[in-house]
């Protein structure tokens, strides 16, 4: 990236993040549904591209490099936890991970009731894997590569 300056690179790591929430709804649209984490994990790309915008209309402050690439760090926060929930690493939410907290306290009737009305997309369940790895792990790893464009822009005088 030698030609471009720190608000190009800026763009070009908001650019990123823009693909890859345009990647999760096109597999939303083919009809893979995320779980409460993929959620999670969308906001902090929306935050990565809300900074892009900001930086470049301000000028490209040191700044909004340091605030996009902490957007990307959380989340690889967020894919490693969720991967490590899908290899089985570690207990996952019960909300998406077929938790039975408090299950024994309902009748047969609510716990129908409850499973009919709220179909559960399981957190520790990747919906497709690509070349192996879940779309968790695929995010995480194209959001570090993100990070390290946005520290670039923070070093880029």
């Amino acid at each position: 990236m030698p030609d471009l300056d720190r608000r190009q690179i800026m763009a070009l790591a908001g650019a990123g993040s823009a693909l890859l929430l345009l990647a999760a709804f096109g597999f939303q649209w083919a009809g893979y549904a995320p779980c409460a984490l993929c959620i999670t994990a969308r906001w902090p790309h929306v935050a990565a591209i809300v900074v892009a915008v900001v930086a470049w209309i301000t000028g490209g402050a040191r700044f909004w490099a340091l605030l996009g690439a902490a957007a990307m760090v959380a989340v690889v926060g967020i894919s490693v936890y969720h991967a490590g929930i899908e290899f089985d690493w570690w207990a996952g939410p019960a909300a998406c991970s077929g938790g039975a907290a408090g299950i024994g306290a309902l009748s047969v009737q609510d716990l129908l009731a409850r499973i009919e009305a709220a179909p559960v997309i399981r957190c520790d369940e990747p919906a497709v894997l690509i070349l192996g790895f879940s779309m968790a792990v695929w995010n995480g790893v194209l959001s570090a590569v993100l990070a390290v464009v946005w520290l670039i822009a923070w070093r880029r005088a």
